[in-house]
């Protein structure tokens, strides 16, 4: 988002104004001004918002409303010209054009009088950057009377609930073919709904497994339709999970969705040694998190999965993550191995396999990504804290994909950046010969969504991967 400009202002009080001064200033228009405009005025007129086009294409489209411009005027007047002490006196405006989000505006004003008691008027008008005429009109205020010296005082700052990246995401898998899925036990409402929504919008083509009276129960409880969707019949959940896993090695399914089963129950099937799906390396669980006001995603693994990991499991987490930042787009990661502290200390353990995971990352093995540590997790991801401590990395400050030290403190990471940070989280286990789709009860729709939108990205990479 735009903010305030912390910078120190001096006026032009009116004895030292003259007919002709003008100032300007630059602003780009983005969606977010116009979501904050709306909460704050009320004004929540559709035209003023992103919304999806009639033409069916997804692209969001955000018109700047009109009051919203007209205080970019008033901006320049009380910041610029004549500046800080300055009062209004009136304003008219006329609307000639609209701006979009995108638009880079230049807000422009001229002295064209000067009148009785302090008062001035002005010429006003905004236009986009390559002239065109967005708003005209003209400006009476009243001017200081003496100079003024001010510095802005620090003005909270603001962040929209917004997740554009799970958005991104959902585009980028919305040409892809959707992938049969394998959904063991969808017998609640809930654990329902996310394989419907998916494949609603196409990204999975479900196979339901469990108990067929239940999965019925499920969809009317739901108000959704099963019609077209198969069902197997297998009410127990033990061999449910096995029949899923089945259907994988078969080739009827390309991914493994949980329904309303125990988590150990669904992946003792699928890490079991002659049936399973186990690869080279061990499973591991990475969520996949939207955080507003973050300019990336980001990724926090392990957090579901492995409870106090050795260094080769480590090692295996890393790769796993590293891997699935490929498949939604991150060319060449970067890994914050996190602790306590950002200097080895061989009394706290897990600076010592940081130390070691990134040593193993420049020897080649660990490939396909930047991995740096021991870092805390303030330095990994705020580059004004590594700067601070004096960390010359690639990584701190930059981080995409945060290795926690165990299950514990990945758990509270990813649920205290949901609970405080608004974020939104995809869930998804790798290791395994195909992706697996892990959702919550607490998950909401877009968050399911982009959960099999990233597995779909991830099976379109065609290994494993």
């Amino acid at each position: 988002m735009n903010e305030p400009a912390k910078r120190a202002m001096k006026n032009t009080p009116y004895d030292a104004l003259s007919v002709g001064m003008e100032a300007e200033q630059t602003r780009v228009l983005k969606a977010e001004d116009l979501y904050v405009f709306a909460n704050s005025s009320g004004n929540m007129n559709p035209m003023n918002l992103p919304r999806v086009d009639g033409d069916g294409d997804g692209k969001p489209e955000a018109i700047a409303p009109a009051m919203w411009m007209a205080s970019l005027i008033s901006a320049v007047l009380g910041c610029d010209l004549p500046g800080p002490g300055t009062t209004y006196h009136s304003q008219t405006l006329r609307f000639v054009n609209q701006a979009h989000a995108g638009d880079t505006l230049r807000i422009k004003v001229r002295l064209t009088a000067k009148g009785e008691g302090r008062l001035v008027s002005f010429d006003t008008w905004v236009e986009t950057e390559d002239g065109r005429p967005i708003v005209e009109g003209e400006a009476q205020v009243v001017a200081p009377e003496r100079p003024l010296d001010f510095t802005a005082l620090d003005v909270p700052g603001l962040t929209v609930r917004s997740h554009k990246h799970f958005d991104r995401l959902l585009e980028l898998a919305a040409p892809l073919d959707p992938i049969p899925t394998a959904v063991v036990a969808p017998e609640e409402p809930d654990a329902l709904a996310g394989a419907l929504l998916a494949a609603e919008h196409t990204l999975i083509t479900p196979i339901l497994i469990g108990d067929p009276e239940k999965i019925v129960a499920a969809g009317e409880a739901a108000g959704m339709s099963l019609a077209g969707y198969q069902i197997i019949d297998v009410p127990d959940h033990k061999a449910a999970a096995e029949r899923a896993v089945a259907l994988v090695h078969e080739g009827q399914a390309a991914a493994l969705m949980k329904g309303h089963l125990h988590t150990d129950v669904f992946l003792g099937a699928i890490v079991k040694r002659e049936t399973g799906l186990r690869t080279s390396r061990r499973l591991s669980h990475v969520f996949v998190m939207d955080v507003p006001g973050l300019e990336h995603l980001l990724m926090v693994t392990d957090a579901a999965i492995n409870i106090s990991p050795d260094l080769q499991a480590k090692a295996d987490i890393i790769q796993n993550a590293i891997y699935l930042a490929h498949s939604i787009g991150i060319e060449e990661p970067k890994v914050g191995v996190l602790s306590a502290v950002e200097k080895v200390n061989p009394a706290i353990p897990s600076t010592l396999d940081a130390a070691i995971l990134s040593k193993m990352a420049d020897r080649g093995q660990i490939t396909g990504g930047l991995v740096d540590g021991p870092l805390a997790m303030d330095n990994a991801i705020n580059l004004g804290a590594a700067m601070t401590k004096g960390i010359k990395s690639l990584v701190a400050g930059r981080a995409e994909i945060l290795m926690a030290p165990n299950m514990e403190a990945g758990n509270m990471l990813a649920k205290e950046l949901t609970y405080l940070a608004h974020a939104q989280s995809a869930g998804i286990v790798m290791g395994a010969r195909c992706p697996v789709i892990l959702t919550s009860r607490a998950d909401d729709d877009k968050s399911r969504l982009a959960s099999c939108a990233v597995a779909a990205l991830h099976a379109a990479r065609g290994s494993v991967a």
